[in-house]
């Protein structure tokens, strides 16, 4: 039952993945990218990582997808209706991904492995207590640069949002004479 439930996660997760890249209209890449969102809060779950799920929901579908949203209408980002010389290449490319994963699959089999007891006297740690402790020790350097990159990546949003905000304006002359169709003003 697990395996046939992972199969249907994975399955909308790349169907919708697929089609954030395909669809020409940014709003429907939106939505789609929504749906696989929330398809890979409930891998989470099924993985018990219920902490992951509520964090995906709340930071992904919520806040970073409404980022996206408003960067689209702040660039006024207009389809694109010709022909992509991608396209082919990027069909090949998936079609070996797909191929090679298929063949792992059928070599290795689709088991799952059993989780290891827990001895009796150890005390397990929960899904946030773990995500925070290897967070802040071993992978802080990581984390603390995903931040900078974040942090760049809006600025450079607001500075592409605001139109001519490096360019100079060009100064007006006095005392000069401008010519107008009728007469000197």
């Amino acid at each position: 039952m697990a395996t046939f439930v992972f199969l249907y996660f994975a399955a909308i997760i790349l169907v919708t993945a697929s089609l954030v890249v395909v669809l020409r209209n940014p709003i429907y890449s939106a939505l789609s990218l929504l749906v696989m969102f929330f398809h890979v809060a409930g891998l989470y779950v099924t993985l018990h990582a219920e902490f992951l799920a509520a964090i995906q929901i709340i930071v992904y579908a919520g806040a970073i997808l409404v980022l996206y949203l408003f960067v689209v209408m702040l660039l006024n980002v207009k389809r694109d209706e010709r022909y992509s010389q991608q396209g082919p290449v990027a069909l090949f490319l998936g079609a070996v991904l797909l191929t090679e994963a298929i063949l792992l699959a059928v070599s290795h089999g689709l088991t799952v492995a059993a989780p290891s007891p827990v001895a009796a006297g150890e005390r397990m740690a929960g899904n946030t207590e773990s995500i925070g402790e290897v967070l802040y020790s071993t992978y802080l350097f990581p984390f603390e640069l995903a931040s900078l990159i974040l942090l760049v990546a809006m600025i450079g949003a607001v500075i592409l949002s605001k139109k001519g905000i490096m360019e100079s304006k060009p100064r007006s002359r006095e005392g000069t004479t401008h010519q107008s169709p009728g007469g000197v003003i």
